[in-house]
């Protein structure tokens, strides 16, 4: 009983959520390619979201090289790797 709320978290909440945020990071990064409004209620929404992502990964380690800043490459790996590793061990509890 458990294990099927479990399961059924991950596929109706965790992984539709982690796959929006990717989302969001590339949408984030793309803006930065454009220089959008920053006034614009979107860009701000979508600044808030990245941001405290971009600035944790910033404390970890350095993300700038050349004028380019990797953090979104950083945390979409990030996020493809948890991904990967909820889908593992809900796969293996379904089995149980």
């Amino acid at each position: 009983m458990i294990m099927e709320i479990l399961i059924k978290l991950y596929a109706y909440i965790l992984s539709p959520l982690l796959s929006a945020y990717t989302w969001v990071i590339i949408i984030g990064a793309l803006l930065t390619w454009v220089r959008p409004d920053p006034y614009n209620p979107i860009v701000q929404i979508i600044y808030r979201l990245t941001e405290p992502a971009y600035r944790f990964v910033r404390r970890l380690m350095p993300t700038v090289f050349n004028g380019l800043d990797i953090a979104p490459i950083i945390i979409i790996l990030l996020l493809k790797f948890v991904e990967i590793i909820l889908e593992v061990v809900f796969n293996r509890l379904a089995l149980l």
